[in-house]
């Protein structure tokens, strides 16, 4: 299936606008050329049509904003070897695209990374393999009081000259970034990055419901993983959770692992915030797709154990999470459709990065980032821009 033109036929279509049953998708040039129903299909000589499973369906290519690493790699690890290995990995849970995730650590750390991030991005990606589409910077710029799993040492407060140097590294490619707003300048480094187009997300913050308020007032509009590393709800002081399931201006990450947040916490979220207000993520890290054992994560030793990922304190430290486990475990925490899944996973996502206009749904003109999925939420297989991936 590496051919420039061919059609997936006679199958349940997720696309933008409705949900098709007995449709089909023509791909060209790694572009999505048709949708529709399998009656109206007029077929090219010289295009290959390829038939599937009739208990399969297609969906959109789902996007990672936050995800540090996967089989062994991080992003931290700043060689295109590690790029190749994450890349090469996520087609098979149906990631077509992602942000490469920084953590905190010394500005020496995150400038290796950086430049090795922004340079692959712009040169080094491949064929059939999952796209670096931005940096997710989570850090430095945190509130120690919140650190979670970020190494504590490290912190900084904001610093706008020093973003603007970071940015320059990464060759521009910096698209979100997590802050904590409270802390001096933090304000104004929302601000800034909202001037700039770069999506500012409160977390690992300890701001109270004004202080995000404020944020939001300068151009905040992203949440990091909602509810971890933050400032819980109180009923006397909503807190930076509180804000989040309220401000309509936000839209919120959550890891529906059922570990990082118990699922009726999760399906508060969604009564609040509903599929437009919820981005699926992973916050995985080099551990996932890998046997139980310690692993590293920002030079602090991270014990994986059936499914969850601790410190040595019992701090939650990244996920083992797959996109796909999220996408069935937001319906069934959630009782949401597939539809609303979907949209969750891979629009909202697009949207907030910008890049809806050829990425996020199935419509003519997007890249073709397609995902057959089976009855029981598995990938069968992946396509990213029209190049069928190599999935395990």
């Amino acid at each position: 299936m590496n051919e420039d033109s061919f059609v997936i036929d006679q199958i349940t279509i997720y696309a933008e606008n409705e949900t098709i049953k007995n449709g089909y998708v023509k791909v060209k040039n790694g572009k999505i050329e048709a949708v529709g129903h399998s009656v109206n299909l007029t077929k090219d000589s010289d295009e290959r049509i390829f038939h599937v499973p009739e208990q399969l369906s297609l969906l959109p290519g789902m996007i990672d904003v936050h995800i540090h690493g996967v089989n062994g790699a991080d992003t931290m690890d700043a060689t295109p070897e590690a790029l190749d290995t994450i890349t090469s990995t996520l087609p098979s849970e149906g990631t077509t695209s992602f942000l490469a995730t920084t953590i905190t650590n010394e500005s020496s750390t995150i400038e290796k990374a950086l430049d090795n991030v922004g340079e692959y991005i712009l040169n080094k990606q491949k064929p059939g393999q999952s796209e670096i589409i931005g940096v997710h910077l989570e850090g430095p710029f945190i509130n120690k009081v919140r650190a979670g799993a970020q190494p504590f040492y490290a912190i900084q407060q904001p610093n706008i000259d020093l973003f603007k140097q970071w940015n320059k590294r990464a060759l521009g490619t910096i698209k979100l970034v997590t802050l904590a707003p409270e802390l001096d300048s933090g304000v104004e480094f929302v601000r800034y990055l909202s001037n700039e187009g770069v999506v500012a997300s409160i977390g690992h913050s300890d701001a109270t419901h004004e202080q995000v308020q404020l944020a939001v007032d300068n151009g905040a509009t992203h949440v990091t993983h909602l509810y971890n590393g933050m400032r819980g709800l109180h009923h006397r002081e909503p807190g930076v959770a509180g804000a989040a399931l309220l401000l309509r201006e936000l839209r919120t990450e959550l890891i529906a692992d059922g570990h990082h947040v118990r699922p009726e916490m999760i399906d508060l979220a969604y009564r609040q915030k509903t599929d437009e207000g919820i981005v699926l993520i992973t916050d995985s890290m080099r551990a996932k797709c890998l046997k139980n054992g310690s692993y590293d994560l920002g030079g602090q030793d991270v014990i994986v154990q059936d499914g969850k990922a601790v410190l040595e304190n019992g701090t939650l430290a990244g996920s083992v999470l797959k996109m796909n486990e999220a996408l069935n475990n937001i319906q069934e925490f959630t009782g949401c459709s597939l539809e609303s899944a979907i949209k969750m996973a891979a629009e909202n996502p697009a949207r907030q990065l910008g890049v809806y206009d050829r990425k996020g749904s199935i419509a003519v003109g997007k890249d073709a980032d397609l995902i057959l999925l089976d009855e029981q939420g598995e990938i069968f297989a992946t396509f990213c821009k029209g190049v069928r991936a190599q999935t395990k």
